[in-house]
């Protein structure tokens, strides 16, 4: 209990099976540590009613847990969802999709996108979960270090799976979205990855999925300026990113870089053919209308999916991930395989 906020046993146990709770908050300052548990038990329980539709789709091989980072940490690991008709086959050619899921950067681990990654396999794809340390135990440089971490052991090891050897495709959401964006940036510039301090993999990133992405960041790094913090009380209408940014951004913050500007970045930034998907009652439906812009502004080649929902009608924020059983999202995910098997 922290604060008098109450977590019931059986919460407890149910949520830990997708995410953190306040493990890793006793060290952290008390208003933060309040504004992330309330974030996290909002959101776990805005998912909870989805749980019964999980399920893993027929003839997708697990390979679950497995450690980019051998120091025994639940961050550092991933899982990959392989079609088993892909084992059977054997060969090379399977093509590959990275996930990063999201959660406003302080929620979640891999296992909340399992649904969305084993039906995005059981159309044909090799799909890498990887995990990645919660704020406010890292910065977003830290989780940018970690998802690189993954994808440096995804290059060296993949020669054990049958899938192709060459090429991948990435795909994030909201917060993981951002992370995909970053990390589509750093794999495809290396004046990218050297303005943030991160190294490149060695992937082959041929193309990026971004489902309702955090894209502009510039909003966030604006409130790492003194006195932009504000208390528990004056942040009860603000987001959870707006609460951590003064600690979680400060370090990008300090980089002074304007690779962070979206036109600048797209400018500067060979990036790969970019798919996005978003809806118009996403809350931010904007981000994804700011990002197609810049990246059509700067020539690149963009599929924009933006849904129209009509009354008495809701998809919201990233519907293809938490509702991949929706009819709009089995045609988002076919949007999303049509993309990559059109550039493999």
């Amino acid at each position: 209990m922290l604060n008098n906020i109450v977590i019931t046993d059986e919460e407890r146990k149910l949520f830990l099976s997708w995410t953190a709770l306040d493990e890793d908050l006793a060290e952290v300052e008390p208003d933060l540590a309040e504004a992330v548990l309330r974030s996290r038990l909002d959101f776990a329980r805005g998912d909870l009613s989805r749980t019964d539709y999980w399920h893993d789709p027929e003839g997708i091989d697990v390979f679950e847990d497995v450690p980019y980072v051998d120091d025994g940490t639940r961050a550092h690991r991933l899982d990959l969802y392989l079609p088993h008709d892909s084992v059977v086959r054997g060969g090379k050619t399977t093509p590959v999709y990275i996930d990063i899921h999201g959660g406003g950067f302080v929620y979640a681990y891999k296992e909340l996108n399992r649904n969305f990654c084993t039906n995005l396999a059981k159309l044909g794809f090799a799909v890498f979960s990887v995990n990645y340390r919660p704020a406010p135990e890292t910065d977003f440089l830290g989780q940018l270090e970690d998802v690189a971490a993954a994808f440096r052991w995804i290059r060296i090891h993949r020669h054990e799976y049958p899938i192709d050897q060459n090429n991948v495709f990435l795909t994030g959401d909201s917060a993981g979205g951002t992370l995909a964006l970053y990390m589509t940036a750093i794999e495809r510039s290396g004046k990218f990855a050297k303005a943030m301090g991160v190294g490149q993999s060695g992937l082959t990133v041929a193309g990026s999925a971004f489902v309702s992405p955090l894209a502009d960041l510039t909003p966030y790094l604006a409130l790492c300026e003194p006195g932009t913090r504000k208390t528990i009380e004056e942040s009860k209408e603000t987001s959870i990113v707006e609460h951590i940014a003064p600690t979680f951004f400060a370090k990008l913050h300090a980089k002074k870089t304007e690779l962070t500007n979206l036109a600048t970045m797209a400018e500067e930034v060979e990036f790969p053919p970019i798919l996005i998907n978003t809806s118009s009652d996403d809350f931010i439906h904007v981000e994804s209308l700011k990002l197609a812009t810049a990246l059509v502004a700067a020539g690149h080649d963009v599929e924009l999916h933006d849904w129209y929902t009509h009354k008495g009608q809701s998809l919201g924020h990233v519907f293809p991930v938490c509702m991949s059983w929706l009819d709009e999202s089995r045609e988002t995910l076919r949007m999303i395989h049509d993309f990559a098997y059109a550039r493999i």
